[in-house]
């Protein structure tokens, strides 16, 4: 019973974050099959709940409906609060506040079990300070793609081999202690990737591009799950 009434809820809440889901896509984050889904909504929709939508066209929550606040559970917590604390330790200056300002919210509308556990929790991300400019350049790639500024970087490759170069940023992604830029290069006209630790000089240079279907952070996942598909049946 209590799995049900979890699963009627993460449905709200699904349905809550999009215009229109599909059964299947229900099916496949809740892991039951399309008819359960079909037997939750109608469920959902006779207890009260506003649920547009038919079976083969999708679901949507009426404009205006809403529910409690969600409650978290303690691996919920614990995982949030893990996830602020690597955001504070390797993401830049600005994203860190960030983070650090969203923590204090939720630890203040949490009851007092969930909350004392948040403050002890033990997932540490210690900052050793290997990379400090890192945090620097960091903020400014993050600027430059929420607003699609292009940037100037001066850039030192593993051989130690120097570059200058004007970039369009694209997304930031981390393996472990690094962070990685992917860009789309001018120079190269392609798409390049750059260790933010490797980077000499970052700089705004007044000017913005637009990302376009071709030189997009989508696009460049594509051309990389086609590569590695490639590769992967190169080796049989």
């Amino acid at each position: 019973m209590s799995r049900r009434a979890d699963r009627l809820f993460q449905i709200v809440q699904i349905l809550r974050t999009r215009r229109r889901v599909t059964a299947a896509l229900l099916a496949e984050r809740l892991e039951v099959s399309e008819r359960t889904v079909y037997r939750d909504i109608r469920d959902l929709s006779l207890s009260g709940v506003p649920i547009q939508g038919e079976a083969g066209s999708g679901y949507r929550l009426m404009p205006g409906f809403d529910i409690p606040p969600l409650m978290f559970t303690a691996m919920e917590v614990e995982a949030l609060i893990a996830a602020i604390g690597m955001l504070q330790t390797w993401s830049g200056d600005a994203l860190a506040n960030a983070a650090g300002s969203a923590q204090e919210k939720l630890l203040a509308v949490l009851p007092t079990d969930r909350r004392i556990l948040a403050e002890r929790n033990r997932i540490l991300t210690p900052d050793f300070g290997k990379h400090p400019q890192t945090r620097r350049w960091f903020d400014i790639f993050h600027q430059a793609m929420r607003q699609r500024d292009e940037v100037w970087i001066g850039y030192e490759n593993e051989q130690g081999e120097g570059s200058e170069r004007v970039i369009h940023p694209l997304g930031l992604s981390f393996w472990g202690e690094v962070w990685v830029l992917v860009a789309w290069c001018e120079l190269r006209q392609d798409y390049r990737c750059f260790r933010l630790d490797r980077c000499l000089a970052v700089t705004l240079t007044g000017n913005q591009f637009v990302e376009r279907p071709d030189r997009s952070l989508e696009d460049f996942i594509r051309q990389q799950k086609a590569r590695a598909k490639r590769d992967g049946e190169k080796q049989y």
